[in-house]
């Protein structure tokens, strides 16, 4: 993990010790009343550095999660949420899948 985060990964600013992981981490930098419709690239030049805890062994920085988000901007919450859960399943960020990594193969 590296020691160059903005703020700590697990303190209050980052995953509160802990209790809150990807998404909700990443939905916590918005306000869905002010932000939207939201510029992915402000979002990610703002935000960009700022460590997500994707499970209990692993920080990424919100810009890995962002390069698998296809769209340049978000109109409301539920379309972010949609697009970054899609973005950390292709990025093989998280390591349950609902369906398997491999459905074909190995099964959840």
């Amino acid at each position: 993990m590296s020691s160059d985060w903005p703020v700590d990964p697990d303190g209050e600013e980052g995953s509160e010790g802990r209790r809150k992981y990807d998404m909700r981490i990443i939905a916590d930098k918005v306000d869905e009343e002010e932000d939207f419709p939201l510029n992915v690239a402000e979002f990610v030049d703002e935000y960009g550095d700022y460590p997500i805890r994707v499970n209990h062994e692993r920080v990424v920085a919100m810009r890995e999660i962002f390069e698998y988000v296809d769209a340049e901007e978000f109109d409301e919450m539920v379309q972010m949420h949609k697009a970054v859960g899609n973005a950390m399943r292709e990025g093989d960020f998280w390591m349950y899948h609902p369906k398997g990594v491999n459905p074909e193969k190995k099964h959840a």
